[in-house]
């Protein structure tokens, strides 16, 4: 189905950077002073490109996604995104009394979108996380792996060039995670939209993404970086993806002793 987000989220030649991150650091007030959290962070996210983050607990990569997001601001440093991204997390944050197709009407109506419009705009979105005919259905009818389709739907309704998402898998079963992988997988190539996902599952990272990058413990910053020449369609279990899992697990082994973290 070409939608009019497919058409919408086709890549702009004329945008250089989906999300530009420059010398960002953020630290948080602590009981014996300033706590920083990030440090120096620079990156930039190319129009089209799925580059997911990756860390140990705590090394600041859902701080530095809510920067991006402008859910707050850094301390020092700048980023810069062309329009506002739209963010997932981890929890589905669905309104449990409206139905699956009135969540991502809501989203339309906060973004302008007339109301006689909103009907027909919702059901293409679930049609295109594969949930066609769940307009009228509640939130508790919906299984763990449907109720992130819908959010996805939802964060898809922003029509932002920058899709920001904070674990949304992580709570599910592996099943149905793996399931998610290959629909955000399809997602992504036909919208052409640009991902910044946050991990900290290893083969996750690798089996969805262009790029990975490592950020150190506590305060984060970017230890390395790897390109993923692996062909799409990949599946978690493949050999190319478990070695390369392998190579940035003992990486990030490696970052979690340096900084004294268990």
């Amino acid at each position: 189905m070409a939608t009019a987000l497919a058409k919408a989220a086709d890549t702009d030649t004329s945008v250089e950077h989906a999300a530009r991150i420059t010398h960002v650091s953020k630290t948080f007030p602590g009981p014996s002073g300033a706590q920083p959290v990030l440090d120096d962070i620079s990156l930039t996210v190319a129009p089209g490109e799925f580059v997911t983050l990756l860390g140990a607990s705590g090394c600041g990569k859902s701080t530095l996604l809510n920067l991006v997001a402008g859910l707050d601001q850094p301390t020092t440093g700048t980023i810069t995104t062309p329009g506002r991204p739209a963010l997932m997390f981890q929890e589905h944050a669905l309104f449990p009394w409206l139905t699956a197709g009135k969540n991502i009407e809501l989203a339309l109506k906060l973004r302008g979108t007339p109301k006689p419009e909103r009907r027909e705009r919702a059901e293409e979105l679930l049609e295109l996380v594969r949930l066609k005919g769940a307009h009228g259905k509640r939130v508790h009818e919906l299984s763990g792996g449907m109720r992130q389709r819908v959010a996805m739907a939802r964060a898809l309704a922003q029509d932002s060039q920058l899709l920001l998402m904070d674990e949304p898998f992580a709570a599910l079963d592996a099943i149905t995670r793996d399931v998610l992988h290959h629909e955000l997988t399809r997602i992504w190539q036909d919208t052409s939209l640009s991902v910044l996902f946050v991990t900290h599952n290893v083969r996750e990272a690798v089996r969805l993404a262009q790029r990975v990058v490592l950020l150190s413990s506590r305060p984060g910053r970017i230890a390395r970086q790897w390109t993923i020449n692996i062909p799409q369609p990949r599946r978690i279990e493949d050999t190319a993806v478990a070695e390369l899992s392998l190579e940035i697990t003992e990486e990030l082994r490696g970052e979690i002793r340096r900084h004294g973290q268990h």
